[in-house]
C-alpha cells in the first residue's frame, strides 16, 4: 500500500490537495501544476475561489497570467470539501495566528482537519505545513484523523512539512527553498518525501514531526531576538547620537561571526510577531520560562510606541501636537515590495496616530485601498505621492521602504520626515531618525 502511494507520488499521477490559497498555499498549488499534477485547492472563502476559477490573482507577485494557466490546466478551486475524497494527499496551508490572550490559536487547524476527516481515505498522505508548537501533529492531528478508523502509520500517512515562503523574495523560489520534513513513523517519512520531492528541489528529513515544528519555531524566533537585539541597540545609539545603520553597515563588513540585521518600527508578517509565542506558551508544559525569547518579544512590540514618540518631538519642535495634525505614513505592507499586511506594524502605528487624534493617511504603491481586516478599519486609499500632496502634511513617516518610492521627492516635500527605516543617512534639520 504505501510503495503504491509512494510511487503514484513520485510519477505524478497523484491527485494533490492543497487547503487554504494564501501566500503559502497558492504559490504551492501552483508549482505543482507546473510539474504536471492535478491539484484540486480547497478554501472557505468562495470569493477567492472565484477569482481563481476567473484566472484573476489576489496576491500581487503571483500573476494572473500563471493563475490562468493553471486553471486551463489542471487546478479545479473549490470550496467543497467533500472533494477531499478525489486526492491522494491533503497538505494544510491555514493560518495559526494568536488569540487575544496571545496564546496559540489552532481552530483554523482544527475547523478544517474536522471538515476533512469525514472524506479521508486509506492510502493518502496528510501534511501540515502552518506554523504550529512541537507535538501539534501528533497530539491534534492524528487523534482526529484515526477517528475515521484509519492507523497513521499503516494505512494512512502523517507528516509535517514547515513553509518556508518569503514573498516578494526575488532570489528563492518555492522549488528552490529546501524543505524539511518529519514523519509520525519512518513509513510517514517516506511518503512525506514522495509528496515534496518531485516539486522541491531539497528535501530535507527529520526524525519526527515534532522536530519539524520545532525547526520552523527556532528560525523565526532567531530572526525575532536578534531583530529584538537591534531594535535596542538602534535605542541607545539615538541616545548616543550615533546612526545604527552607520554602525550596522560597519560591522557586516567582517567576513565571518556577524550577520546584519536592520531596525525598524515593529515586526510584522505571519511568522515573526506570533511564532515565538507557540513556543513560550507550550514551554510553559514543560515547567520552562523562555525570558530571552519573551524579552525580544517585549522590545519588538514596543517599537510603535518608540516611533510615536518621535512623531510627537518632530512635530513639538515645529510648535504642533499630534492632536490635530496631518501625517502621511508610507507604506502599510508589513515588509517592502510586497502587498502583505499580516501583521504590519505600519497599520498599528496608524491606528495609535488616530487615536492620539492625527488626521491619518497612507500612501503606498502596493496596496491602493486599505483592505478588509479582522482587527483594523481604515476608509482609505492610498495617497499619490507629489510635491503638492506631500506638502499638505505635517508630517510624513517613512514605515516601510519600499523601492517604488522617490526618496528624494519625499525629502525635498516633506516640511517634517521621520525615518524608521535608515533611508536617509545625511542630516537634515526637518528629518528625525526613528
Amino acid at each position: 500500500m504505501k510503495s503504491d502511494l509512494i510511487n503514484k507520488l513520485k510519477s505524478t499521477n497523484a491527485v494533490i490537495g492543497v487547503v487554504g490559497l494564501g501566500y503559502v498555499g497558492l504559490p504551492l498549488t501552483l508549482r505543482y501544476c507546473e510539474v504536471g499534477y492535478r491539484v484540486v485547492g480547497f478554501d472557505i472563502d468562495q470569493g477567492k475561489v472565484d477569482t481563481l476559477k476567473r484566472g484573476e490573482s489576489y496576491i500581487e507577485h503571483i500573476s494572473a497570467a500563471d493563475i490562468k494557466r493553471a486553471v486551463a490546466g489542471r487546478f479545479e478551486p473549490t470550496s467543497d470539501f467533500s472533494r477531499a475524497r478525489e486526492v491522494d494527499a491533503l497538505i494544510l496551508c491555514v493560518p495559526t495566528p494568536l488569540d487575544r490572550y496571545r496564546e496559540p490559536d489552532l481552530s483554523f487547524v482544527l475547523d478544517t482537519t474536522d471538515a476533512l476527516v469525514p472524506h479521508l481515505h486509506e492510502n493518502m498522505v496528510i501534511s501540515l505545513e502552518s506554523t504550529t508548537y512541537p507535538g501539534t501533529t501528533d497530539e491534534e492531528l492524528k487523534p482526529r484523523i484515526e477517528t475515521r478508523g484509519l492507523k497513521v502509520g499503516k494505512n494512512v500517512y502523517l507528516v509535517f512539512s514547515p513553509e518556508r515562503e518569503d514573498p516578494g523574495n526575488q532570489s528563492f523560489s518555492t522549488r528552490t527553498i529546501p524543505k524539511v520534513c518529519g514523519g509520525h513513523t519512518p513509513d510517514c517519512l517516506e511518503v512525506g518525501l514522495a509528496l515534496y520531492g518531485s516539486v522541491i528541489d531539497r528535501v530535507v528529513p527529520v526524525s519526527s514531526t515534532r522536530a519539524a515544528e520545532l525547526t520552523k519555531l527556532l528560525e523565526n524566533i532567531h530572526r525575532s531576538v536578534n531583530i529584538g537585539l537591534v531594535n535596542e541597540m538602534k535605542m541607545v545609539a539615538d541616545r548616543m547620537g550615533i546612526d545604527i545603520h552607520e554602525v550596522i553597515r560597519a560591522a557586516a563588513t567582517k567576513p565571518f561571526g556577524f550577520v546584519p540585521y536592520y531596525p525598524g518600527p515593529g515586526i510584522g508578517g505571519h511568522c515573526i510577531p506570533i511564532d515565538p509565542f507557540y513556543l513560550t506558551w507550550k514551554a510553559r508544559e514543560y515547567g520552562m520560562h523562555t525570558r530571552f525569547i519573551e524579552l525580544a518579544g517585549e522590545i519588538n512590540s514596543s517599537m510603535p510606541d518608540y516611533v510615536i514618540a518621535k512623531v510627537a518631538d518632530g512635530l513639538n519642535a515645529k510648535k504642533k501636537s499630534v492632536n490635530g495634525s496631518k501625517v502621511l505614513v508610507l507604506g502599510i505592507a508589513y515588509k517592502k515590495n510586497v502587498d502583505d499586511m499580516r501583521e504590519s506594524p505600519s497599520v498599528f502605528l496608524m491606528e495609535k496616530l488616530r487615536d492620539l487624534g492625527a488626521e491619518v493617511a497612507y500612501s503606498d504603491p502596493h496596496i491602493p485601498v486599505f483592505p478588509k481586516m479582522r482587527q483594523h478599519s481604515f476608509a482609505l486609499s492610498s495617497v499619490a505621492l507629489s510635491a503638492e500632496s506631500l506638502k499638505k502634511f505635517d508630517c510624513v513617516l517613512l514605515a516601510t521602504d519600499h523601492d517604488k518610492f522617490d526618496y528624494d521627492l519625499i525629502k525635498t516635500h516633506a516640511p517634517l520626515l521621520v525615518d524608521c527605516r535608515g533611508k536617509y543617512c545625511e542630516g537634515a534639520a526637518h528629518i528625525v531618525k526613528a
